[in-house]
């Protein structure tokens, strides 16, 4: 049976690393099952879940490790399973929109968090906003609704929420 294995890599941007551990992946027959892979400023950054025979994974620990060097990167490992068995839930996408400030993070996680409710994915940007320069702010989360809520009900919250922040919100299925 096969094992699990979450992989992260940090370092400076430059062509080719995904194709390199990628490769490296290849040549231990272990099959990349998840990836998520951003560049922030000019720092690459990597999760990336394998799957594979535990002897291939530990190989395949070792020759990461040996790249690392070479490639730049700080890489961890962490042994994983695969997704565990979860009640009934509804993904949902909420979006946000703001002019910067700090604590936004925090305070949407945060009514999240509040209602027990899973934020599978975020992304996050700061940008200047076109003919004010002014700092804005954006946010994206997929979240997992759990089926005995009260979608009607956590809308409004959340709109009452946002108005209190002065933030514009939206939160609908996923598509």
């Amino acid at each position: 049976m096969d094992e699990h294995l979450v992989i992260s890599a940090l370092g400076a941007d430059k062509p080719g690393i995904i194709n390199e551990l990628s490769r490296l992946t290849l040549d231990q027959e272990c099959n990349i099952l998840d990836t998520r892979m951003t560049v922030l400023g000019d720092a690459f950054a990597l999760l990336m879940m394998v799957s594979g025979p535990g002897e291939a994974l530990s190989t395949l620990r070792q020759n990461l490790s040996h790249a690392a060097t070479s490639l730049e990167l700080t890489v961890t490992f962490q042994n994983a399973q695969s997704k565990p068995h979860q009640e009934p839930a509804l993904p949902y996408q909420a979006l946000i929109i703001a002019i910067d400030n700090l604590g936004i993070v925090h305070d949407i996680t945060g009514f999240f968090s509040d209602k027990l409710i899973n934020i599978e994915e975020m992304h996050t940007e700061t940008y200047a906003a076109p003919h004010t320069g002014t700092r804005m702010f954006s946010l994206s989360v997929e979240i997992k609704i759990p089926g005995g809520l009260n979608i009607s009900n956590l809308k409004e919250e959340f709109a009452t929420f946002c108005d209190e922040l002065n933030l514009d919100a939206s939160i609908e299925p996923c598509k």
